[in-house]
């Protein structure tokens, strides 16, 4: 495994994450996703993400089982924004709203800090200055370590480091954007910000909820034990499941039978082939993915390779 410094900070995770959002769900149970984290430590993978909005909360619950003991070693990530209640205020990027997600994110995890606290989406209800003034009040509470955000355009990003570098606030270190084969706008603006600006790139969906697994047939349902027939992969699923898509998976496969890998490694390494980003989401249903996507770590494609994955 490789480590790398998370933005601008001293912490170093690895290039491989393990994504969470199946956690707690019905379709894989809580034992089997303890291993899968167990198994990431084993082969070097310290750094885990969740949120408060996966599966109710239960996503943070099965995480904090997992690493209890073992909490060190961890870096673990979290998020809140989405609602976590049918209130006005139980939801968004409020002091009120954040101070309150954060406790229960604690509570569920089963820690007393959150490594990486990350806004999950950009709230325009609220002034960012009590958003990023609320989170510097939590780092220095020391409840929260470092800040991070998700789905943020790069104006919104641009901003955000202002007023933290304005008011003296601890500052955003980490950018989650989802990034693929077929979704590679925030090449345009946001890595050329991430890159000067010292922020590091987490992607997610990486694999497009799992169609460029190789694991499913475009004329066949996807099982119903499978992460892209459960319910917060409908998204995922309305947008990935095309031709194209498959098309691509067919191209990949003979790539990745030439460097001895498979194409889920093929993608991962290709991912972080881009020098901007720090650490990859990878879903892991199986301790047995965990080991293969960590093996994607050490496949470095050839210049005339990626240059072949870029045109896909």
């Amino acid at each position: 495994m490789e480590y790398t410094r998370l933005g601008s900070t001293g912490l170093k995770v690895s290039r491989v994450c393990i994504g969470t959002n199946m956690f707690g769900a019905d379709y894989v149970d809580d034992a089997r996703a303890i291993s899968v984290v167990h198994a990431a430590l084993d082969n070097g993978v310290n750094f885990i993400d969740t949120a408060d909005a996966y599966n109710d909360g239960r996503s943070e619950e099965v995480v904090g089982k997992a690493v209890k003991g073992r909490r060190s070693d961890y870096v673990v990530a979290t998020k809140g924004f989405v609602a976590t209640g049918p209130g006005e205020n139980d939801r968004g990027l409020s002091r009120k709203h954040l101070m309150d997600a954060v406790e229960a994110s604690l509570r569920r995890l089963g820690t007393d800090y959150i490594d990486l606290y990350q806004l999950h989406y950009w709230d325009p209800d609220t002034p960012l200055e009590e958003t990023l003034g609320t989170l510097d009040d939590l780092v220095h509470q020391g409840k929260i370590r470092y800040i991070g955000c998700s789905n943020f355009a790069a104006w919104q990003l641009c901003r955000a480091l202002w007023v933290s570098d304005k008011n003296g606030f601890a500052r955003i270190e980490s950018l989650q954007p989802e990034y693929n084969f077929g979704k590679r706008d925030i090449e345009a603006e946001l890595f050329p910000l991430c890159e000067d600006q010292g922020v590091g790139v987490i992607p997610y969906q990486v694999l497009m909820g799992g169609v460029l697994t190789g694991a499913y047939d475009r004329a066949s349902d996807p099982g119903s034990d499978t992460h892209m027939a459960s319910r917060h992969a409908a998204r995922a699923k309305n947008t990935y499941w095309t031709d194209e898509n498959f098309d691509r998976v067919e191209r990949m496969r003979s790539i990745a039978a030439d460097l001895g890998c498979e194409v889920p490694q093929l993608v991962v390494a290709w991912v972080l082939s881009k020098p901007v980003v720090t650490s990859v989401i990878v879903g892991s249903s199986r301790p047995e993915q965990v080991a293969k996507n960590a093996l994607a770590v050490g496949i470095k494609p050839a210049d005339d390779v990626l240059q072949i994955l870029d045109s896909l």
